[in-house]
C-alpha cells in the first residue's frame, strides 16, 4: 500500500500535518502572490486579477478588492461574475467552489480548516480541512464567517456577521451566531 503525502491527506479531508515542507512551500507561494496583489496600485487592477488568476485552481470572470489572503489558492474555484470586497480571507486547505454571480461583503472569512477537539492531537499540530461549496447567486454579508464543510444553496443570503456552521438551503436568508433560518426568498 502506498502511503499518502500530507497534501493528499489534506485534499482527502483526512488529518494531516500542515508543517509538512511541501505544504509550507505551497502556503509561502500563495502568501507571496497575495502580498504582491495587496501592494499594487489601484491603477494596476488588471495585473492584480492576472496574479490571482494564476494562483487559483480555476476562474471565470472575477473581481477581488485588496486586501485578500488565502492559504494555497489552488483549491479555490470561482464561477462567473464573482466579487469579493476588501478584507476577504479564504483558508483553502480543501476545495472552495463558488458559483456564478456570488458577492462577498467586506471582511468575509471562508475557512475549510479545522483542528481536533482532543488537546493532545492539537499539540501535535494535526488539522483537517473540509470542502465548502457556495451556489450561484449567493450574497454573503459583511463580516460573515463560513465554516468547514458547509454548502450554501443557490440564491441564499447570509446576513452580515453570521457564523455559518451548517448547510444553507437555496433561496433562504440566514443570520446570527450560529446562523439560523430567517426567511424564505420568494
Amino acid at each position: 500500500m502506498i502511503e499518502m503525502s500530507e497534501k493528499q491527506k489534506m485534499l482527502a479531508g483526512e488529518a494531516y500535518f500542515p508543517s509538512n515542507k511541501q505544504l509550507q512551500a505551497d502556503r509561502l507561494n500563495a502568501k507571496t502572490v497575495c502580498h504582491q496583489f495587496n501592494q499594487l496600485s489601484p491603477n494596476d487592477y488588471k495585473q492584480g486579477m492576472k496574479l490571482l488568476k494564476g494562483l487559483f485552481g480555476s476562474t471565470q470572470s472575477f473581481w477581488i478588492e485588496p486586501h485578500f489572503y488565502c492559504d494555497y489558492g489552488y483549491n479555490i474555484h470561482l464561477g462567473k461574475q464573482f466579487y469579493a470586497n476588501h478584507g476577504c480571507v479564504i483558508l483553502d486547505g480543501a476545495l472552495v467552489t463558488i458559483g456564478d454571480d456570488v458577492m462577498l461583503g467586506p471582511g468575509v472569512l471562508i475557512s475549510t480548516a479545522t483542528h481536533p477537539l482532543n488537546a493532545e492531537k492539537r499539540k501535535k499540530g494535526i488539522e483537517s480541512a473540509h470542502s465548502i461549496t457556495i451556489g450561484n447567486g449567493v450574497w454573503i454579508g459583511m463580516g460573515a464567517k463560513i465554516l468547514p464543510g458547509v454548502t450554501i444553496g443557490d440564491n441564499a443570503v447570509i446576513a452580515a456577521g453570521a457564523v455559518v456552521n451548517k448547510n444553507v438551503l437555496a433561496n433562504t436568508v440566514v443570520g446570527g451566531v450560529p446562523a439560523t433560518f430567517i426567511k424564505q426568498i420568494l
